[in-house]
């Protein structure tokens, strides 16, 4: 497939536009001749659920490239009689400043880039920019309110991206940049990186955005440090930012410490607090009382046995009858009611997920060692964040909300060298509504990136688990509520995979099978969110799982932002999306065979025809294809060999759209689930689909159902992808205690991109080891040693 690469395209708005280039030409000037990428010395060194986020990269070819240690192995099958065969590799991701320049007239770069316009910040990026917030704080009463939920890059714009892109930074490709009447552009420097906090006053109430210049220098003595300046700060009016790990604790303990509540669990027999526990969620909006004036979490509770079993699952046991609704700003209780006595369900002895010996049960003997070896090293090379694996190239990124982000996927092709596919890719949002109406089931709603943060959330990826063979791990920087920073290490692991045959012919003639494209998987598992029943009651909304325990019926969805830049390069946007629908031929004259069926094309010209849903009965999928102004020749190179126009097209897998009534309360924060295709221009504050702020959002309808309304052109544009897809969980009881993993995602494949298999100059691998049964039936492992090609895949996880 290709490979991810920036592309700087017009803005929609013409004032932004003209204020965006003269910025970017005040970065550049004229020079008699280009530089050599080779002298510029740039370069860096360097119950709740669990949702595994990976994205997978198809290689269509094969190439010997090494270096930091970091993904698992590619297998090949073997050959056939007058025909071959080719193993398909898979790159795997999973989840986890400007300096002056100066050229003479043989440009040579006196200070170093160190780090790239799209690189996540640093731990002292993070603590500089929060100490720069606090210090312009007008009060020490101020300055000691502050809490910090987010800090995060400011993304440049797309032009000073193409910038770095060009002559600071791998790719080194200045083609990048327009050419000039006064001859080709040189850059002198790149802005210093900004930081963006979200930051919450405890004291008043209020949310504020702070963007903060960051600007490096260079002192040898001490090793460099970093200063900032604060450009702008604005109070955000009306909305509750997400809630933070430290007041969720704090909300624990001062409802354990609730008089009222103790002895609402004394009545069901608890009175040793250690055993209950309290899961703060935010209240989402249902009505005036949920509004943003107030900082609001309704906690469920839960309670422990007293089993002396150092892994007990507290969510067997969920409390219910009690209500608390609780003051997050003052952290206090401002409403109880013990409203129903419901017995605490039974001890169940299947409750646990620890070994066998802690759960009153055995482990399985008989799972033998499964080893990946790459006794060369992985096919990729990692430059800082930079990738590049076989013909793709692309950028690694991290937010605190998203999570993993990718940034810049490009496919080297040959003379037609590197072509782009997307700016940035990334997961925007999750919603995960229950579908029991029951109190308090009906308010589990819960936004996990917009209400938490995907990225805060994530977990150390281990060796074995997660990731397997030759690893590369990136770590995680975040700000804790207090303005500490933390750090996840292992955080985004990246590494090769097995997957399987790429191509296979076997034939006494020619031809082959294609497979090329990038894969965006979701593995879902985790512990159910579960109810208590009265004894003897049965609940139609969800599903018995053991005696006196309940799982509601529920769906999760996903929001994945795909920035889209198929061959377009930086200032061009010459994007279309057009819907594919498979057709039945009427009986007739042309069909008198009753058997032919044909693709159906229609062109999405504006946001609010392309409002789309997957219907699998038409096989209906979308292309992002380049378009051509008609008198505009050079751009004819984007055309493939049959004249058609080059694309990238999305594949749904399995969806679902939501099961709620269409006056749902949750979907007035979520009116972006009724669809699961949107499509936008580019505009660069239009990043979450529910708006920035969901948490308690009284607002119908904000993020994308909102701006569609606009309904601007969408034909030969920069455009915006925002894919929603689902699954509808009925909980088994083989959902409990763990639910086993569970896959959902979707495809972009190319399209007419290539002029023909992209796989076959993917050369048979060298052979590895392998041991075939000889027949004996011996446990020893005594066989016949035969050999098989190898082939790979490139995965990332979060």
């Amino acid at each position: 497939m290709a490979t991810i690469e920036e592309k700087a395209t017009p803005l929609v708005d013409d004032q932004i536009h003209r204020t965006n280039r003269a910025s970017t030409a005040s970065l550049i000037r004229p020079v008699d001749s280009l530089p050599q990428p080779s002298a510029n010395p740039a370069s860096s060194k360097g119950g709740g659920g669990v949702v595994v986020m990976t994205v997978r990269w198809w290689s269509d070819s094969s190439e010997d490239g090494i270096v930091e240690k970091g993904v698992p192995w590619w297998r090949r099958s073997g050959g056939g009689v007058d025909g071959g065969n080719r193993g398909g590799r898979v790159v795997v991701l999973a989840m986890t400043i400007g300096v002056d320049v100066k050229y003479l007239r043989l440009p040579v770069m006196l200070r170093a880039q160190t780090r790239h316009p799209l690189d996540p910040l640093t731990a002292a990026e993070i603590s500089v920019a929060v100490a720069t917030v606090r210090a312009a704080g007008a009060t020490p009463e101020v300055r000691d309110s502050m809490r910090f939920i987010e800090v995060a890059l400011l993304e440049p714009e797309k032009p000073v991206v193409a910038l770095a892109d060009a002559y600071f930074f791998p790719p080194f490709q200045p083609s990048l940049l327009p050419r000039t009447k006064g001859g080709p552009i040189i850059p002198t420097k790149l802005p210093p990186r900004q930081a963006r906090l979200v930051v919450y006053n405890k004291k008043s109430n209020e949310t504020s955005i702070w963007v903060v210049e960051l600007s490096e220098v260079h002192a040898v003595t001490r090793g460099g440090h970093h200063r900032g300046r604060v450009i702008s700060s604005n109070v955000v009016p009306n909305v509750q930012p997400p809630m933070d790990a430290v007041e969720y604790a704090e909300c624990e303990a001062i409802v354990k410490e609730f008089p009222p509540f103790r002895e609402a669990m004394k009545r069901r027999g608890i009175e040793d607090m250690d055993l209950v526990m309290v899961d703060p969620w935010c209240v989402g909006y249902h009505s005036e009382a949920d509004a943003p004036n107030r900082r609001l979490a309704k906690p469920l509770i839960f309670c422990r046995t007293e089993s002396d079993c150092p892994m007990e699952n507290g969510y067997a046991r969920p409390v219910e009858g009690i209500y608390v609704l609780v003051d997050m700003q003052n952290m206090v209780v401002v409403e109880f009611e013990d409203r129903k006595l419901v017995p605490l369900p039974p001890a169940d002895p299947l409750r646990n997920y620890t070994p066998g010996e802690t759960r009153g049960g055995v482990d399985r003997s008989d799972v033998k060692p499964l080893q990946i070896i790459q006794p060369e090293g992985p096919s990729f090379r990692v430059d800082g964040h930079f990738v590049q694996w076989q013909k793709w190239n692309f950028r690694i990124g991290f937010t605190p909300r998203e999570g993993l982000v990718i940034y810049s996927v490009a496919y080297v092709d040959g003379n037609r060298g590197r072509r782009p596919v997307a700016h940035r890719l990334s997961f925007v949002e999750m919603v995960v509504p229950y579908g029991d109406p029951n109190d308090p089931h009906y308010r589990k709603n819960a936004f996990d990136a917009g209400e938490d943060g995907l990225g805060k959330n994530a977990h150390s990826l281990k060796k074995g688990c997660d990731c397997l063979g030759y690893i590369k791990y990136f770590d995680a920087h975040f700000t804790n509520f207090t303005g500490g920073v933390e750090t996840t290490e292992n955080c985004v692991c990246l590494h090769e995979e097995d997957h399987g045959i790429l191509w296979k012919h076997q034939d006494w003639r020619t031809g082959l099978a294609e497979d090329g494209k990038i894969e965006a998987e979701v593995r879902l598992t985790g512990i159910l969110s579960l109810g208590a029943l009265q004894p003897g009651e049965v609940r139609k909304y969800g599903t018995t799982i053991a005696p006196g325990l309940y799982a509601p019926v529920h769906q999760h969805f996903f929001v994945a932002r795909m920035d889209m830049a198929v061959d377009c390069k930086p200032g061009e946007a010459y994007n279309q999306v057009v819907e594919v629908n498979i057709k039945v031929e009427e009986p007739g004259e042309v069909n008198v065979h009753n058997n032919a069926f044909y693709a159906e094309e229609k062109l999405l010209r504006c946001e609010l025809e392309a409002m789309r849903d997957c219907d699998p009965l038409s096989a209906r999928h979308w292309i992002v294809s380049f378009t051509l102004y008609a008198l505009c020749v050079r751009n004819t190179r984007n055309v493939n060999r049959t004249g058609q126009l080059t694309g990238f097209k999305l594949v749904p897998g399995r969806n679902c759209l939501p099961l709620a009534g269409t006056e749902a309360k949750f979907l007035r924060r979520a009116a972006f689930l009724r669809h699961n295709l949107w499509v936008t221009p580019y505009a660069h504050d239009e990043m979450y689909p529910g708006g920035e702020f969901p948490n308690q959002n009284p607002r119908v309808g904000e993020g994308l159902a909102t701006w569609v309304k606009q309904n601007r052109s969408l034909e030969e544009n920069d455009i915006v992808l925002w894919y929603v897809f689902g699954v509808t969980h009925i909980p088994r009881l083989e959902d409990w205690p763990v639910m086993p993993v569970d896959h959902i995602g979707f495809m972009l494949m190319p399209h007419g991109f290539f002029n023909c298999s992209p796989a076959v100059d993917v050369p048979p691998s060298s052979c590895d080891s392998d041991v075939k049964d000889n027949g004996n039936g011996n446990e020893n492992g005594n066989g016949v040693v035969v050999t098989k090609p190898l082939q790979n895949a490139l995965l990332a996880k979060l």
